[in-house]
This record gives structure tokens, sequence and C-alpha cells, in this order.
């Protein structure tokens, strides 16, 4: 298993993409924790499933967006397992809506989930895996930060400053023998996703050469291999996982 003996720590992992990924890094051997906000039933249900698959596992419930909620779930994880090799930002929402009807109260939510968690959990952890030497963060992009989608203008701007913290953090750290990666999915299957996919119907898997939705069990094994040994010199990069949606083509 490519993460035995390691410990990572999954923002938002009790539903859609953030399940995914801690069920995969958990049969790749690591052991796993995640926080929630409000799905209390879900997070212990996994955590329950991953029990009887003999698997470690921990859940606690924070709220992202506050840097305090982000230290002290991080100390949780230390206190428990010793260390955090692992972080995976991947907790998100989405307040679509014209930026001219677009509320404050939208566009901050927006920010602070998407992209001010990303900020709390990376300082939170980065002294320890400095002090470490080793270390695997993965926050979590979207194809919206490259390719304009109209009522998104807050969506599309925390993931771009993702990307932007992502760059830079890699050239900070990469000499501590820590990398700094981001996953960019495309149209993935999830609750989160739903309406939008309802609403355009087919015209989406028309537009994808792959002509299907991404599950969220393809994000994960990117997040796998990014948090492997095997991806050891990859740092500072986006991998893409969309199913070509965003290579410009026409799809036949």
């Amino acid at each position: 298993m490519r993460l035995a003996g390691r410990i990572a720590l999954v923002t938002g992992g009790s539903r859609g993409i953030g399940s995914a990924v801690v069920r995969k890094l958990a049969s790749e051997g690591a052991k796993v924790a995640f926080n929630y906000h409000s799905s209390s039933e879900a997070a212990g249900q996994l955590v329950s499933e991953l029990e009887l698959d003999q698997r470690e596992a921990a859940c606690w419930q924070a709220d992202v967006r506050n840097g305090e909620d982000a230290a002290a779930l991080v100390g949780k994880v230390i206190d428990k397992w010793g260390k955090i090799d692992i972080l995976v930002n991947n907790a998100g929402v989405i307040r679509d809506n014209l930026l001219a009807m677009m509320s404050p109260e939208d566009w901050n939510e927006v920010i602070q989930t998407n992209l001010n968690s990303v900020y709390h959990f990376c300082h939170a952890v980065t002294r320890p895996m400095m002090s470490a030497r080793f270390g695997r963060i993965i926050n979590m992009s979207s194809v919206a930060a490259h390719y304009s989608n109209p009522g998104q203008a807050n969506y599309a701007a925390s993931k771009g400053g993702v990307e932007g913290l992502t760059r830079c953090l890699a050239t900070e750290l990469a000499r501590r023998g820590i990398t700094v990666n981001a996953v960019a999915p495309g149209f993935i299957e999830t609750d989160m996703t739903e309406a939008v996919v309802n609403a355009a119907g087919d015209k989406i898997k028309k537009a994808i050469p792959c002509r299907r939705l991404g599950q969220p069990e393809d994000v994960a094994n990117a997040v796998a291999f990014l948090a492997s040994e095997e991806a050891s010199y990859i740092t500072g990069q986006t991998i893409t996982v969309d199913g070509g949606l965003t290579l410009g083509g026409m799809a036949g």
C-alpha cells in the first residue's frame, strides 16, 4: 500500500469528493482524519465503515472558515497520531448568481470556505511538516479557475486564488521535502453539482470527450497519486480531472 504509515487530514470529508478521498487514502494504508460542518450522521457512518474494513479513521466537527477551528483540528490529529503527513484541502461551496445580483454574503461565504480555509489549514500544518521535512499538500481547485462560466464569479475567484496559493507555497516548501499541488475537477457527479448538471442535461456530456460525468473516485485517484512517493518530484502543479472537457476542441 502506497500510503502505509502516513497520517492524512481531509477537510470536508463527510460526503461527495471528500468522502471518496477519505476512502481512497485509507485503502492505500493511511490513517485518515477529516472534518465535517453539519453532516454529523454521514461523518459517523463513514468512520464506522472504515473501521469495519480494519482502517483507522477519525472525524471532528470544525468550521473551515475559522482559523482557530483549523488550528485546533490540526492539533487534535497530531495529538492522536503524532504527526500529519498529508493535507487535502477539499472543503468547498457553490453560491452561483450573476455578479450584479450576487449578495455580499454569497461572495464572502464562497471566498471564506473555498480559499480562506486553504490558507488556515496550510498555515496550521506548515510548521509541523517543515520540522518533519516531509509533507504532501493537495488543494482542490476547479476547471472554473481557467474557464469562465456566467454566474460563478465568486467560485472562479476562489479557485483561481487556490491555484496561485498552491504555486507560491510550493516554492516556499520544496527544500523541506514538502510538495504542494492542486487537483482541478470538471463536472463530477456529487450533491453539490447536482443542480448545475440537471439544468444543463445531456449538453454537458456532449461537451466532454469521454462522454460521461466524472465520479468522485476519479478525483480521489489523482489525490492519492499526488500524496504518494510516486509524485515526489511534482510540485506547484494542477492536475485537471475533467474527461477532456477543457481541451478546447470539438467533441464530435
